[in-house]
């Protein structure tokens, strides 16, 4: 059960990809203090939510990342704790 993140098409450039599956989105963004893009606590921050339902988006355990596969690799495995 491997996501499939997709780099999303954004106006300003922003560093954010996206996943779907079983019902579930995951996001996953670079996000840094100063600077063009999304402005936090630096690094890679993912989120997800149900598909289905509009309500906000909530962080995964352990963000901001150092690293993209980090990002991932958590996301990968809330997939697999949601879907048990």
């Amino acid at each position: 059960m491997a996501l499939r993140f997709s780099r999303v098409d954004t106006p300003a450039n922003l560093e954010i990809w996206s996943a779907s599956d079983s019902g579930f989105s995951f996001v996953i963004s670079n996000e840094s203090r100063s600077g063009p893009g999304l402005h936090g606590q630096p690094g890679f921050v993912a989120s997800w939510r149900l598909i289905n339902l509009n309500r906000p988006a909530v962080r995964v355990g352990g963000s901001p990342f150092n690293t993209f596969a980090e990002a991932e690799k958590a996301c990968e495995a809330f997939l697999k704790h949601l879907t048990e």
